[in-house]
């Protein structure tokens, strides 16, 4: 394999399974993805999706039972002893429950693992307090882990994960523990470190949420395998896959009640999907004016999807079928999709 840039991560047809007393479980089946560097990567998946597995595999806390798990050139699966704690330096890793000593003083958290491997005392507090001035914690910097409120032990767990200067961040349903303020601030942490620093950041996840506001590219996973890949904006757009529709709902609602649908039936009963200057356009009004429709408005919301805006709409267009088709066809040239809503 070439020269990979650093903080570059490859699944090479991944495998892993675990003994059972009764069969073995496959936790992942011929998983390939290529992490770019200096990205915010996301995988989404249900609860024994495999991803929680996929992550643990980058920092040899699991090893692969077939394929390959490159970083940096190095296939991890490969190390053991020193030669792996050694890679693990370069890369750190965030946790759902922060796993914080709770009875050791937040400096001495962040520091921990430069303690570990043999820093001064004076140079390891520096870097703790540089850190912890980053995440915006300075002042309690004495105080003892467990006096923290959620959000702060997971800011002192990403100050931590970045004591050593890691090429990659991990980061394994970072937020889920948290209250929907407190996951935005988390969120706006991890992007900032991503722009400060360069780190390549691979977030697991349930929350297409958190995928939308923080990753470039995702994943999308069920029962062990990669069922999806894309940028978040075209997997939003155009979803492939029903668990990736599945998902993507819980962000942008697909439907209007089903009796509404029954009551309303028929052609013109459309769902449109708007980007960017798209959302801008008095497209009603000129339906009404210029195709001489009737318009009913039943939905219609708006998001940001990596810094572009995501609208949709649900209209029922009614008139005669000839000016009802010209007003489908004007449509149909001025958003991303016209789809017929079906009852």
């Amino acid at each position: 394999m070439s020269p990979q840039p650093e903080g570059t991560v490859v699944f090479d047809d991944v495998s892993k399974t675990f003994p059972g007393r009764a069969a073995q479980t496959a936790a992942l089946r011929g998983v390939s993805l290529t992490v770019a560097p200096g990205s915010i990567f996301g995988v989404i998946g249900y609860s024994g999706a495999g991803k929680s597995t996929l992550i643990r595999l980058v920092n040899g806390l699991e090893q692969p039972t077939s394929g390959r798990v490159v970083v940096d050139g190095v296939e991890i699966g490969g190390l053991r002893g020193r030669a792996l704690r050694d890679a693990q330096k370069h890369t750190g890793m965030i946790f759902q429950q922060f796993n914080l000593l709770e009875t050791v003083r937040v400096r001495d958290n962040v520091a921990m693992p430069l303690r570990l491997d043999g820093v001064k005392p004076e140079k390891a507090r520096a870097r703790a307090d540089e850190l912890l001035e980053f995440v915006g914690l300075a002042a309690k910097a004495d105080s003892f882990a467990g006096e923290l409120s959620g959000g702060q032990k997971q800011r002192v767990g990403i100050a931590r994960a970045l004591a050593r200067n890691p090429k990659i961040l991990l980061a394994d349903e970072a937020t889920s523990a948290l209250d929907p303020t407190t996951t935005t601030q988390i969120i706006d942490l991890l992007r900032s470190v991503n722009r400060e620093y360069g780190t390549t950041i691979l977030v697991v996840t349930h929350e297409m949420d958190v995928i939308k506001d923080l990753a470039h590219d995702v994943a999308v996973m069920a029962a062990g395998e990669v069922v999806e890949t894309g940028s978040v904006l075209e997997t939003f757009l155009h979803p492939r896959t029903d668990i990736a529709r599945d998902f993507v709902t819980t962000v942008v609602p697909q439907g209007i009640p089903h009796r509404v649908v029954e009551h309303l039936g028929g052609d013109g009963l459309w769902r449109l999907l708007l980007l960017d200057e798209q959302v801008t356009q008095p497209l009603v009004s000129d339906l009404i004016t210029d195709h001489g429709v009737t318009v009913n408005m039943l939905h219609a919301d708006m998001t940001e999807i990596q810094e572009h805006t995501v609208g949709q709409m649900i209209v029922k267009v009614s008139g005669p079928a000839d000016r009802v088709a010209s007003a489908r066809a004007y449509l149909s040239s001025r958003v991303v999709s016209l789809e017929a809503v079906a009852a």
